[in-house]
């Protein structure tokens, strides 16, 4: 064979081998590439600092966050009873949801609750993750916003109920009601998570579910004494309005932190957190200037209230325009919420959970079926259908009423069974904080 012909082989050979080479590196990443799509996820440290931030702000919307804005609310001679509902409240409630709460929440299971396979978070360790976050930071994420959903209902019969009451009634409707719709709204496996409910941050399972319960304690507790003869007066508005102020700075948690990463969706949820309830507050305050003459503390504070609740399931699924039009709505519709609607249903709801959080929550669940369309600058998918969605968050809503209306009606007729609701007259005239707590807010 001549050289020109070795070289020639050579050459050829070395092609090959190119060829095959260059084959093989492609098929290595591509299966490289595969292996990274199916890999479960890992640990992402600023997901994870994020999220513990977010926990944090939650809990702080509770406390003090709610407690000084409902303290502020009520009158000089039950301060101290309603921060010790809220203070004690959110503790019972968060040592239940270790126990038991997050595994019949997120534990697996079926369309209405989960199971006890996580109970006393067993099977949780410090390398259990929940997408790119520890187990242990979503489960503590998750226990604030069942803690602040319940102190929520305290508003409502607030000065007239006994401290004992108020914390069997937390244990029967955290078990029986809350625990089933955050698992059918938000587990995977969950009734109303595979009909794809929209609800990003619990506008039905925490307000309107809250809201109703509120409605029903209001009936069944009664009207505090004088109701609607004398003066019921809030005594500290600058009480309610840092109570405002930290429940909108710690709603940013709440809103945000549900997109349980630091991404674009946190951004977006932030960003509409701002905006709503600027616009809320803007809109309540004409509406009662139109209305009765001057705008009041009270009724910005309020309004800021409506509009986060108004956001809360459309956070992360609408854009920012779309959030501001919800905050424009929410404004005016919870005013008639807190005294029309009020005044019709003849219900002594003390601080107007019902008229704000459950209006509220009923009007954000809907307004989020029309503008998470991807038309109307929301996040939803190109054939998006604003009919179809709007059902499936009417039938959210439904659920969520009928639910925690009954669950809510049996828990305080068992409590009324078993302690007693209210407390004696004389200890209302005098006032909770001397009568339950043996202490008062003010010397």
């Amino acid at each position: 064979m001549s050289i020109g012909k070795v070289f020639a082989a050579a050459g050829t050979i070395g092609a090959m081998l190119l060829t095959t080479t260059a084959h093989a590196q492609d098929a290595v990443v591509a299966v490289t590439e595969t292996v990274a799509e199916t890999a479960a996820p890992a640990l992402n440290t600023g997901d994870t600092a994020w999220m513990l931030t977010s926990t944090l702000l939650v809990i702080m919307m509770s406390i003090p966050g709610l407690a000084l804005f409902y303290g502020g609310l009520t009158r000089s001679k039950n301060m101290l009873s309603v921060l010790m509902q809220v203070f004690v409240v959110f503790s019972l409630v968060t040592v239940l949801w270790a126990i038991y709460g997050y595994s019949l929440a997120f534990g697996g299971g079926g369309d209405y609750i989960g199971t006890f396979d996580k109970a006393f978070l067993s099977g949780i360790t410090l390398s259990s993750l929940s997408g790119t976050i520890p187990e242990f930071v979503f489960a503590s994420f998750q226990a604030a916003f069942a803690a602040i959903t319940c102190a929520l209902i305290i508003g409502s019969f607030a000065e007239r109920i006994k401290f004992s009451a108020v914390l069997i009634f937390t244990a029967l409707w955290f078990t029986f009601c809350y625990l089933p719709i955050a698992h059918m709204v938000w587990a995977p496996e969950g009734l109303l998570f595979k009909d794809g409910a929209l609800d990003f941050a619990g506008g039905t399972v925490i307000h309107i579910n809250a809201g109703v319960a509120a409605l029903v304690g209001a009936y069944l507790v009664g009207k505090r004494l004088g109701f609607g003869k004398e003066a019921m007066k809030p005594h500290s508005m600058t009480f309610t309005m840092v109570g405002a102020s930290l429940l909108w700075v710690g709603w940013f948690g709440f809103n945000a932190g549900s997109a349980l990463s630091a991404n674009g969706v946190a951004g977006l949820a932030f960003m509409n957190t701002i905006v709503a309830t600027s616009a809320a507050t803007l809109s309540w305050a004409i509406a009662e200037s139109l209305l009765k003459g001057k705008p009041s503390m009270l009724g910005a504070a309020s309004g800021a209230v409506a509009g986060l609740v108004a956001v809360t399931p459309a956070a992360g699924f609408v854009g920012p325009m779309g959030a501001i039009v919800l905050g424009l709505l929410a404004g005016p519709i919870c005013l008639w919420g807190v005294s029309g609607l009020k005044r019709v249903m003849g219900a002594d709801d003390a601080f107007d959970v019902f008229g704000v959080h459950g209006i509220g929550g009923i009007l954000g669940a809907l307004l989020t079926g029309v503008f998470a369309a991807p038309s109307l600058g929301g996040t939803g998918a190109a054939d998006f259908s604003i009919a179809s969605q709007v059902l499936i968050q009417l039938k959210g809503v439904v659920i969520t009423i009928i639910w925690s209306g009954v669950v809510s009606v049996i828990a305080y007729k068992l409590v009324d069974i078993i302690v007693g609701l209210r407390v004696t007259e004389e200890e209302e005239r005098v006032g909770l904080d001397i009568s339950s707590h043996g202490e008062s807010a003010y010397h």
